[in-house]
């Protein structure tokens, strides 16, 4: 009996030390996995939930960074839904929105045009993302004089051509300067979207198109029925961050009409509006309720768009 306990001791003391050798292991995965993901956190955390927190405190004060915060209730978010600019912000943000379907049509199709194994199709994937990795305040300063009158570069060529009698207001008319900074925001978004549709026209099988092609589909139908499922993860992806980029739309804005929002107002958006109540007229109380509607606004629209365009798709 004594010599079988004598036995059973070294193998206790062995499995013991494997289980103690595991338990090291694994609190050394998990520093090294916290390790990690501290530095994220720590800037999640300093700049993105702090100052969410204090944004919803501010809201409920009033405060001009001169004096302490006064509390003042609810009466900022009562200003806010009676205020006609807010309103108007709100308006031209949705407004906005139109550029996501317009920009996810023309990046497919352009991305398209460019998978194509044919000399030189490096180089004008190239020429359309420069306009992607391009500062938006060089950009708006470009389409100033594009878009300028008399002597801007369209209305030039259009009087020069005897098409239009006289100049086009782009950006100064109440009625087009907002649709003018869209098409900026259109030409500037295609090139980066290009490239996330190509990565993903890229790995769709190619026997999909030719089974298509033997069942007797033409070139639209195969892209149709083919090439718009097999990237539809993609186009999911790329609704949900432009129609977000969409909605805080801003520096297009600012540089194109010098800081006014326009002629009346007239390309006002919510966080532009956000921006002058904040840090022109400050009000940071007031532009904090801004902020803290325009996030629930922005975040209850993707979750809806997301859900919608996720419907019938299979997620396993």
């Amino acid at each position: 009996m004594a010599s079988l306990e004598a036995a059973e001791k070294p193998k206790r003391s062995s499995n013991a030390g494997i289980e103690e050798g595991k338990r090291r292991r694994r609190r050394m995965r998990l520093i090294t996995a916290y390790g990690f993901i501290a530095p994220a956190m720590f800037f999640f955390v300093v700049f993105l939930f702090i100052p969410l927190i204090a944004a919803v405190y501010l809201s409920f004060t009033s405060y001009d960074l001169v004096t302490a915060p006064e509390w003042v209730g609810l009466d900022n978010y009562q200003n806010l839904f009676q205020d006609p600019l807010f309103w108007r912000g709100l308006r031209n943000s949705f407004i906005y929105l139109i550029v996501t379907p317009i920009l996810i049509v023309l990046s497919i199709g352009l991305a398209i045009v460019v998978n194509r194994k044919l000399m030189g199709i490096p180089i004008f994937r190239t020429i359309y993302y420069i306009p992607a990795v391009t500062s938006v305040v060089a950009v708006g300063m470009i389409f100033e004089f594009v878009f300028a009158e008399p002597s801007g570069l369209i209305n030039g060529l259009l009087l020069s051509l005897g098409l239009i009698e006289r100049p086009i207001n782009f950006l100064t008319h109440p009625d087009s300067t907002l649709i003018s900074i869209m098409l900026v925001t259109i030409w500037r978004g295609i090139g980066f979207y290009m490239v996330i549709f190509l990565a993903a026209l890229q790995a769709v099988p190619e026997e999909l198109y030719e089974a298509a092609a033997i069942d007797g589909a033409n070139r639209f139908q195969r892209h149709l029925y083919v090439t718009v499922p097999g990237i539809r993860p993609a186009i999911i992806f790329v609704a949900v961050i432009s129609s977000i980029s969409a909605l805080k739309v801003f520096e297009e804005i600012w540089v194109m009409t010098d800081g006014s929002g326009g002629l009346l107002d007239s390309a006002l958006t919510l966080m532009f509006y956000l921006y002058r109540q904040g840090f022109i007229n400050l009000e940071l109380g007031y532009a904090s309720a801004i902020a803290v509607v325009f996030t629930i606004v922005t975040l209850i629209f993707s979750i809806a768009n997301l859900r919608f365009l996720e419907r019938g798709t299979d997620v396993r």
